[in-house]
């Protein structure tokens, strides 16, 4: 236990955080619709939270450059996550029929990688997550309107009691999902101490 801890503050010290809800606060529990390799289906944090550790990840939105490296990197890693024994849910305020294209995409999430819609940002706020107005007239990188709100990008790292390990913000998509595997790695190899 006292190692978990030693990670738990390494992370909290190591990580800028920008969303308010901070290492070591209560995540908020969630039900969400959501899709994976174009199939929806209804999301639980607290189901999720049964299996082991999870990374809730926000994102701006689908079929955007960032939010597609994010995706692709997540997809490509998602194996050496599950042996972290930990799972990742993607989370933006996209329509769910935009995620399920997204979530299907082979160049994105490619069908390993599950993804809810927040289209009200409800999640996102529980999270103290900054919501920002789309503008008119902008476009996602298939030329389509984007006509959503934006979340900041942000991850939890959530522990199986249901507490943020470490909040990762203000770094590339692709350096996120690392920091990511990284943090639920040392999660993982503290269980097989404790």
């Amino acid at each position: 236990m006292k190692r978990l801890s030693l990670i738990l503050l390494c992370c909290a010290v190591a990580l800028p955080v920008f969303a308010a809800l901070s290492t070591g606060a209560a995540a908020p529990a969630f039900t969400a619709q959501a899709s994976l390799a174009g199939r929806e289906f209804t999301y639980s944090l607290t189901d999720a939270l049964k299996r082991g550790p999870v990374v809730v990840y926000f994102y701006p939105g689908a079929f955007t450059s960032g939010c597609n490296i994010q995706a692709h990197t997540f997809a490509e890693n998602m194996d050496q996550f599950i042996a972290a024994h930990a799972s990742v849910i993607g989370i933006s305020a996209d329509k769910i029929a935009t995620l399920n294209a997204f979530s299907a995409d082979p160049q994105y999430c490619a069908g390993k990688l599950p993804v809810a819609a927040d289209a009200d940002g409800k999640i996102a706020r529980s999270y103290d997550l900054k919501i920002s107005a789309g503008r008119p007239g902008m476009k996602n990188t298939r030329g389509e309107d984007l006509d959503h709100d934006f979340v900041e990008r942000a991850t939890f790292i959530i522990t199986q009691d249901g507490k943020i390990a470490a909040v990762i913000g203000g770094m590339r998509p692709d350096e996120n999902v690392m920091k990511s595997l990284e943090i639920v790695r040392k999660l993982a190899g503290s269980k097989a101490v404790d």
